[in-house]
């Protein structure tokens, strides 16, 4: 029988988008019905970098071209910009199944879901982009989620705090006037498929806050304090609202995380 965290890697390590987000859809289809066994004592080689297509071209943030949203150019690029970002979140859902062990099966149930949801939502933005003559890599694209991934490759508490409830937590700010910049040009099935996303999004950030919060109680850490150090650690001066804040409240934030933010 196949084990849950060795195929993650594996799925991992694949360039190929669509095979990835084929596999992705059989593992946890095998693991939802008790097909596919799981070992959480085991320790993974798992690479910095996961397995990707050699398109799109990767350059720093300030490097992408700007987007206008009235033309239909502008609409692709910023729909190739999400899409680069859902790719990448299957892989931070399979990363974190692969990475980290001895941790309760419900935290790799979580996120073999949410690698599942991501690579839905990833196939909806693509099937979309390549209905208005375009496809996922013909834009350069950034990789900051993944360089926080690197960083936060050491710890599962570190990891937790700043990819789901920074970087993550970030598009559901986001989200809502993306969708304002969407419907203005007349494009409501991008709409749709961001309406899906946000709503999804918010469980994702709320998976990633309950497990920071576990860790913390887990390792005796003040929740609210060990998040302001990793702000400070990580993110010094770089977090700005305006933020979403019923979004992030069912996402889990907490009145005082939410003043720590508005503050910064």
């Amino acid at each position: 029988m196949d084990e849950l965290r060795q195929q993650a890697l594996t799925i991992l390590l694949l360039t190929d988008p669509a095979q990835k987000r084929e596999q992705t859809h059989i593992l946890y289809h095998k693991f939802k019905n008790n097909a596919v066994e799981l070992d959480r004592d085991s320790i993974l080689d798992v690479p910095e970098l996961p397995g990707a297509p050699d398109k799109p071209e990767l350059v720093a943030p300030r490097d992408l071209p700007r987007r206008r949203n009235s033309a239909q150019t502008g609409v692709a690029t910023l729909l190739h910009a999400i899409t680069h970002i859902e790719f990448n979140a299957i892989n931070l859902a399979w990363d974190a199944v692969a990475r980290f062990p001895n941790l309760p099966k419900q935290f790799y149930a979580d996120w073999a879901r949410v690698a599942s949801e991501e690579a839905e939502h990833f196939v909806l933005l693509r099937q979309h982009l390549v209905s208005l003559g375009y496809d996922y890599g013909d834009f350069p694209a950034h990789n900051g989620m993944w360089e926080m991934a690197q960083k936060t490759h050491h710890d599962p508490l570190i990891r937790m705090a700043l990819v789901p409830r920074v970087l993550e937590a970030r598009g559901l700010d986001v989200t809502p006037k993306m969708m304002d910049k969407l419907r203005g040009t007349g494009d409501l099935r991008a709409v749709e498929i961001l309406e899906v996303i946000l709503r999804e999004e918010i469980g994702h950030v709320k998976i990633g806050t309950h497990w920071f919060n576990y860790l913390c109680d887990l390792r005796q850490l003040d929740s609210l304090a060990t998040f302001r150090e990793l702000l400070d650690t990580y993110f010094a001066g770089e977090l700005r609202g305006p933020f979403h804040t019923q979004a992030r409240k069912q996402a889990g934030f907490t009145e005082q995380e939410m003043a720590l933010l508005e503050g910064r």
